[in-house]
């Protein structure tokens, strides 16, 4: 699924099944919400957190993905709710680093 298509089955979803989009000030509070939970998940598997329940590495994995997913289909009804193409956004994007990191990254000691 390209990232357009993906933009196009959140909006049907969300005039589907959803209602309507939330206003963008809540869906932003909506995604620092879900990035939040990303955090947390982050600290307790790769940092210095620690589980109340311990999780397998299945289990870890699944709700890494879901907690990803959240993020991304937020980020996507903000991106709907603004007119943001996200696909030539980040084609931008990555033109962007390249120009301006390729050589800084090849000349990092630190990752080599």
């Amino acid at each position: 699924m390209t990232i357009q298509e993906t933009q196009n089955r959140v909006d049907v979803w969300i005039n589907e099944i959803g209602q309507r989009y939330f206003n963008e000030l809540t869906n932003m509070a909506v995604l620092t919400e879900e990035v939040g939970e990303l955090a947390r998940l982050f600290a307790r598997v790769y940092g210095e957190q620690s589980f109340k329940v311990p999780m397998t590495k299945e289990e870890i994995k699944a709700k890494l993905g879901e907690e990803m997913a959240d993020v991304l289909f937020v980020l996507i009804c903000l991106a709907n709710q603004t007119g943001i193409d996200l696909t030539a956004e980040f084609e931008k994007s990555l033109k962007k680093k390249t120009q301006r990191d390729k050589a800084r990254h090849a000349n990092n000691e630190k990752l080599k």
